[in-house]
């Protein structure tokens, strides 16, 4: 009954569903069989459950080309929607030595680390963590916590920013990111390891970025011989083309 009511639209995505308890005694059931019930749509991709929150009705995801790949504030605008930022850690330390190979700097030398919660429309929808090259940390320092771009804030410093490499994958929620996403530890994430470039070729960033599930999809086509190619991947509730 309730898969029924969420297809005629009975409740509004990214709000809270009725508790459990209100559920049971509207349907004439037990709070078990409710509780099942919720665990089944989750599933099957209907609905999330936010720790000392409630249940809620997943939003549809958003989609992202590859051939358009653009910062996560610049994306957000293009689609009309409001990116926001929550810094959770900002803190200075030597780079390890996969940075240092990644950066192409010397293993030790010092980087400029932060973690933020980024929100669309107010809605949290992923952990975004930033490893950053030394000779764009000046140009950091001053970032506000509260600021949303730091791509823009980099432009208005004169530097360029140019999006190169995306691995994506699927992994586990640890429990750090559990408590700050707000779901179980363990949930499945698309995480989203990037790297950003100056237009001289220049490493600026290291990013990794875990989107909770349905959120946003990131989409690649291919020419194939006759015609084009598209092959779709279901994962994490979400789909994906690739």
């Amino acid at each position: 009954m309730l898969r029924e009511r969420i297809a005629a639209g009975g409740f509004v995505q990214g709000e809270a569903l009725p508790g459990e308890q209100a559920l049971a005694a509207e349907y004439g059931v037990t709070r078990s069989v409710v509780r099942n019930a919720l665990h089944w749509l989750e599933q099957r991709g209907l609905v999330t459950a936010r720790r000392n929150i409630g249940w809620f009705l997943r939003a549809p995801h958003q989609v992202q080309g590859f051939d358009r790949m653009r910062s996560f504030t610049q994306w957000a605008e293009g689609r009309g929607m409001v990116a926001g930022a929550r810094m959770v850690s900002r803190e200075h330390g030597p780079a390890t030595e996969r940075e240092a190979q990644l950066l192409r700097i010397p293993v030790g030398a010092d980087v400029l680390r932060w973690s933020r919660i980024r929100t669309l429309d107010g809605r949290v929808v992923m952990l975004e963590r930033s490893s950053w090259a030394p000779w764009v940390v000046p140009l950091l320092e001053s970032f506000p916590e509260g600021a949303v771009s730091s791509t823009r804030a980099l432009a208005e410093a004169g530097v360029s920013v140019v999006f190169g490499n995306h691995r994506i994958e699927a992994v586990a929620a640890s429990s750090e990111e559990a408590r700050m996403l707000g779901v179980r530890r363990s949930s499945p994430l698309l995480q989203v390891r990037r790297e950003a470039f100056a237009k001289d070729g220049r490493v600026i960033e290291l990013g990794v970025d875990r989107y909770l599930p349905n959120t946003i999809a990131f989409e690649a086509q291919a020419a194939g011989t006759a015609e084009d190619v598209a092959t779709r991947v279901r994962t994490l509730g979400g789909e994906f083309v690739a």
